[in-house]
């Protein structure tokens, strides 16, 4: 059984390099970085089942790295540090789609509990969450019926062709990288399976032809983004 993926996002050095160690211990595959800016370009590059984001880091804070993500992928769980225990911080959090929210200082068990929690609760939720629409251009998504509708009607889709489709439309306007979109829907980023990616985005490129606002831009080969003016 392959390991849950974690993304750990801490400024302090010590608090970092324990976290990272005592999850590793607990079976996790933990990503450390160090502040917001490294965080959000590892989690553009990889696939993440989780984010523990600190608040109070240099370059970018952990409420604005929890907002592009949220943009990326609106469903990934996100926990949360802070040294402060305002109310304001916490309502800020809850807010902005935290799952948890943990105060400085706090136990490792009570950190492992609450990611045990969320891991159960959004897999049995996960069929749930998955059931929506989204629009671009002329287009509608309808995401549980694998269904495209566009000026020319509607449009049957594959699964592959869907979750694709959905990946790009919920990062609407914002670079996606490849390996990422490979891991998500494929598992990983093989060579035949991003040859296999290529196929279905020439087809999904196909049935956006008929709005001329709405196209896949392909970035120097390391992502793509759906762009719709």
């Amino acid at each position: 059984m392959s390991k849950t993926k974690i993304l750990l996002v801490e400024d302090d050095p010590n608090l970092g390099d324990i976290l990272q160690e005592y999850l590793g211990v607990k079976g996790f595959d933990v990503t450390l970085c160090r502040d917001g800016e490294q965080g959000w370009n590892k989690y553009k590059k990889d696939y993440y089942q989780l984010c523990i984001l600190d608040v109070m880091m240099p370059k970018k804070d952990g409420f604005t790295l929890g907002k592009e993500i949220r943009k990326v992928e609106e469903n990934i769980p996100i926990i949360y540090l802070t040294a402060k225990n305002l109310k304001e911080d916490v309502i800020q959090g809850f807010r902005i789609g935290a799952d948890d929210y943990i105060t400085k200082p706090f136990s490792m068990e009570e950190l492992l509990m609450r990611i045990g929690a969320i891991l159960r609760r959004t897999h049995h939720q996960g069929e749930k969450v998955a059931l929506k629409t989204y629009s671009f251009g002329n287009f509608t998504l309808h995401y549980d019926k694998q269904q495209l509708e566009g000026p020319d009607g509607l449009h049957k889709l594959t699964s592959k062709e869907n979750e694709l489709l959905r990946l790009l439309a919920a990062a609407q306007n914002e670079n996606v990288s490849r390996s990422y979109a490979l891991k998500q829907i494929w598992g990983d980023d093989s060579y035949f399976n991003a040859r296999s990616m290529d196929v279905y985005l020439s087809k999904i490129r196909k049935l956006l032809k008929s709005d001329e606002t709405v196209q896949i831009i392909t970035l120097h080969g390391e992502g793509f983004k759906l762009v719709a003016n």
